[in-house]
This record gives structure tokens, C-alpha cells and sequence, in this order.
């Protein structure tokens, strides 16, 4: 007899709660690909203590992959991967500072043997798409669920060229 089936989880974790705005599509995504999120607000600086109990206890909360949304300094990705043998996903946050550069190669720069995978500044989508091709690997229904949204994406651009095709004809008819 087997078990239960254990869903795909993801934690997700913001510096502030200012973070919220750019996490939310992220969550939203995760969730229409059925990945149960847990959400909390940490600070790498003001709370260390929380993230590492985060970071350490997040396997045995069943999680699958951490993102950690963090902007300026942005050691809040570096500092749970330090604490977490799962993967960890840096999400820059764009902040006033720099335009969110600091955070950007705050995150990036890490040092040998603690990696921390890094999307692009506010790249919330690109995060939660990350985290779902991670658990996909061994989770082969996420697995389809990933190549069918791809196959969409590719029905949505290829509907684009129609339409850009036909402007084109009306346009400039050829001769």
C-alpha cells in the first residue's frame, strides 16, 4: 500500500512585506500549477535568527525549492541557502537604490559551494516557472503540466505572427 501523495511545495520568502506586490504573480503562477506555497516576511538583517529556523526546517516541512524576494543588500536568498540543502531561487527585487542592480549582483555573486539560482530583477513568473521545472524532475504530472503551459506559450506567439502577418498583406500588398 502507498502512502499518501506528497504535493510540490515551494517557500517563498520576502525581505518586507513591500516585496508582496512582486511575489504575488509568482504565488498566483504556482498555484495554477497546483504547487502549494507557504509565504513569509524575513529579513536576513533584522530577523537571522527566523531565517535560518526557516531555512533549516523547510525540508521537513515537505518544501521542494525556497524563493527568497529580496531587495538592495538582497542577502536574504544567500543567507537560507547557507542554512538548506534544497534549492533556492533568488528573486532581485527593482528598488530605488541603483534601479535593483545591487540587489541583482547581490544575489548572483555568490560564493563556491553555496549556489543560489537567480532570475531576473521582478522576475516573479520566471521564478515560480523555475521552482516548477526543479520539482518536475521527479514529479511526472507537474512535468506535463510544464509542457503544455510551454506548448501555450508557443500557440500565443505563433497566433502574434498571424496577426502581424496579415497587418503586413494589408499593408503592403505585393505585387
Amino acid at each position: 500500500m502507498s502512502g499518501p501523495v506528497k504535493l510540490a511545495k515551494v517557500l517563498i520568502v520576502i525581505g518586507s512585506d513591500s516585496d508582496f506586490p512582486v511575489v504575488e504573480p509568482c504565488i498566483k503562477l504556482l498555484n495554477e500549477f497546483s504547487v502549494q506555497t507557504d509565504v513569509h516576511v524575513c529579513s536576513a538583517h533584522r530577523t537571522p535568527e527566523r531565517a535560518s529556523e526557516l531555512a533549516r526546517g523547510a525540508e521537513a516541512d515537505g518544501v521542494d525549492v525556497v524563493i527568497a524576494a529580496a531587495g538592495k543588500a538582497a542577502h536574504l536568498p544567500g543567507v537560507l541557502a547557507a542554512y538548506t540543502p534544497l534549492p533556492v531561487i533568488g528573486l532581485p527585487v527593482k528598488s530605488s537604490t541603483l534601479d535593483g542592480l545591487d540587489s541583482l549582483l547581490s544575489i548572483v555573486q555568490m560564493p563556491s559551494g553555496i549556489p543560489v539560482a537567480t532570475v531576473a530583477l521582478d522576475g516573479a513568473e520566471n521564478a515560480a516557472l523555475l521552482a516548477v521545472q526543479i520539482i518536475s524532475v521527479r514529479d511526472a504530472v507537474l512535468r506535463g503540466k510544464m509542457k503544455e503551459y510551454k506548448a501555450e506559450l508557443a500557440r500565443k506567439v505563433e497566433k502574434k505572427d498571424r496577426g502581424i502577418q496579415e497587418k503586413l498583406k494589408a499593408l503592403y500588398p505585393r505585387a
